[in-house]
């Protein structure tokens, strides 16, 4: 991921995290994803309405699935509206789903999304990562370096 990409999650309207990956992961690779959304899901998502908890993405017939994202109905969709959990696909490059597809073979490797946000068209992307789960001591680990660091702050902002 490069500077200009970076800039352009920074400015983006909508940032929809996944924190728990975060803590319950180390991320050896991520990518940018597309993603297929119908009738009123990108409403929903431009407002704010979507979660990433407890999501996972999983490989099919070369293609690659998120499975359990939950995006809310929209409010003013009447019986338009979508369903708010379903498997949703992502589109990437055949290349880089067959490079996935080889490394989540492996024992302890994942493919969590970590980050929802509107580019610079106006549509909704997915960062998803590779990831490697972290043990009970590497949570630990970073949860006292995430409270160090708060300490630090405090004490910086008290003088």
């Amino acid at each position: 991921m490069n500077k200009e990409q970076q800039e352009l999650r920074k400015k983006s309207p909508v940032q929809i995290k996944n924190k728990r990956a975060a803590f319950d992961y180390h991320f050896v690779d991520t990518y940018t994803a597309g993603i297929v959304l119908t009738g009123t899901e990108i409403k929903s998502i431009r407002m704010g309405k979507a979660s990433l908890v407890d999501t996972f993405c999983y490989i099919h017939n070369g293609e690659i699935w998120v499975k359990g994202m939950n995006i809310s109905p929209y409010f003013y969709g009447s019986y338009n509206n979508h369903e708010a959990r379903r498997d949703r696909k992502l589109l990437l490059n055949k290349r880089e789903i067959l490079h996935l597809a080889e490394d989540s073979k492996s024992p302890g490797f994942t493919i969590v999304p970590i980050l929802i946000f509107i580019d610079d068209k106006g549509r909704a992307k997915v960062d998803i990562a590779l990831c490697r789960g972290k043990k009970e001591y590497d949570k630990r680990e970073s949860l006292k370096e995430k409270q160090d660091k708060r300490e630090m702050e405090r004490a910086i902002k008290r003088f």
